[in-house]
């Protein structure tokens, strides 16, 4: 058990919560974030919130639940709204939008308050270590199917 159990943020109704503050070395030399801390802001969210559900990158890595397996970024979009300075304090939401095979799609939103700054639309492929898709162990499956949408998930 972590000293710091406020670390990975929080699981809340429809997801997860992770507040990010931003240093220098998330912003380029007119002290906005860079657009690319964006996607570290989101990798770090969504490794949270899947740690929060009890799915571990590491163990997935080690095979304890069978084979060995990893997470793979498919596709990302991002919609940059309003930039971020340093030393705000933002929040970003991860939430489900659809399980279905070895495809995970998640909705992703970076707010500073009631300001939504940056918006994604992420989708991940579970796949073993050779590289091919493959569903998630019935064990993490339904770990991460307690958090789907309504009755839009289908694994």
């Amino acid at each position: 058990m972590s000293d710091w159990p406020d670390l990975s943020g929080r699981l809340e109704e429809g997801g997860h919560v992770l507040p990010v503050r931003v240093y220098y070395e998330d912003t380029d030399f007119t002290g906005i974030v860079y657009h690319g801390a964006y996607v570290r802001f989101f990798e770090r969210a969504r490794s949270d919130f899947l740690r929060l559900m009890g799915i571990h990158h590491a163990e997935m890595a080690a095979g304890t639940h069978g084979a060995t397996l990893a997470f793979a970024v498919r596709s990302m979009t991002l919609d940059f709204q309003k930039p971020a300075r340093i030393d705000d304090v933002l929040e970003v939401h991860t939430s489900l939008a659809e399980y279905k095979g070895a495809r995970i799609r998640l909705d992703q939103l970076i707010h500073r308050g009631d300001e939504l700054l940056v918006s994604a639309a992420v989708t991940v492929a579970v796949i073993t270590s050779e590289g091919r898709p493959t569903r998630l162990p019935p064990m993490l499956s339904e770990k991460l199917l307690s958090h789907a949408p309504g009755e839009s998930s289908d694994n």
